[in-house]
């Protein structure tokens, strides 16, 4: 079943003395893939100033742009209006040997790669080796998916944007971004092609059409077993027409919402909105 939802995502700074100069870059851009259409999408700045697009690396879409006024606030602002699909896994289901193939090896390598956020780790691969025997990489991702599920508890504040995932492991708590981490650290273990989505999640299934509500940035996994197709473990369950993609790539640092530096006073105040509207 096809959703169409508009996502308004409100970034407001406050700093202590005037900011004379500030560079900026903004990935509040959704994706356009095949389960996804983007109708409309802008991104604006207040104080107001020109900005540029391009495509970065890893395929998501930034907004640049930077200031050279002394301002002492300012807000980034994305509006969107998307149609979503549930993500479809792929009929072709590839094998472990076809994953272990130097073709592949070498087609998925930075898909494949320990990070900072996303660091090796002998126990958790030992137990990914575990839950994958006697399963396909399809069902292993959603057996590993799970476990991480069942195994961390939901508690906001517990982490940051900089903790990784065996940090996160340690505590066993954590935010989406934790679960997104974990889950990419034991499926990479055991070869299986991986990155981190970056968007938003609709919290409700159960939605009147034009009703509005408190959404919330969220992160998920995608895995290549055959194609791409998303997994959420902080929820365990199929990415869904309720979510939106906006980044991919090998971790949090590829995608972060808002990045840029300045010259100036310190900031002091940092208030994020998110309003999902459900409009079909």
């Amino acid at each position: 079943m096809s959703w169409r939802m508009r996502i308004v995502h409100t970034t407001g700074y406050n700093y202590e003395t005037p900011v004379t100069r500030s560079y900026n870059e903004a990935r509040l851009s959704p994706r356009s893939e095949p389960r996804q259409n983007v109708i409309l999408n802008r991104v604006e700045s207040v104080p107001a100033t020109r900005s540029y697009r391009y495509t970065d690396y890893w395929g998501t879409q930034v907004t640049a742009f930077d200031l050279h006024a002394p301002h002492t606030e300012l807000e980034v602002a994305g509006l969107s209006v998307v149609e979503t699909d549930p993500s479809v896994r792929p009929d072709e289901r590839v094998t472990w040997s076809d994953l272990a193939t130097d073709r592949i090896l070498d087609w998925f390598n930075e898909s494949l790669l320990n990070t900072n956020y996303v660091p090796k780790n002998a126990e958790l691969i030992s137990i990914a080796r575990g839950l994958k025997k006697g399963l396909r990489p399809d069902e292993a991702v959603e057996a590993i998916s799970q476990w991480v599920h069942s195994e961390m508890s939901y508690v906001p504040g517990t982490t940051g944007v900089h903790t990784s995932a065996v940090e996160a492991w340690e505590e066993r708590k954590g935010v989406c971004q934790d679960y997104a981490h974990l889950t990419l650290l034991m499926l990479r273990g055991i070869g299986v092609p991986c990155r981190y989505v970056s968007g938003y999640l609709y919290p409700r299934s159960d939605s009147n059409i034009g009703e509005t509500v408190s959404g919330e940035s969220h992160a998920w996994i995608e895995a290549w077993t055959g194609g791409w197709w998303g997994y959420d473990p902080t929820n365990a369950t199929d990415v869904s027409e309720q979510h939106v993609a906006v980044g991919a790539g090998r971790d949090y640092k590829d995608v972060p919402p808002l990045r840029g530096i300045y010259i100036g006073g310190k900031s002091k105040a940092l208030d994020v909105v998110v309003d999902i509207t459900r409009l079909a």
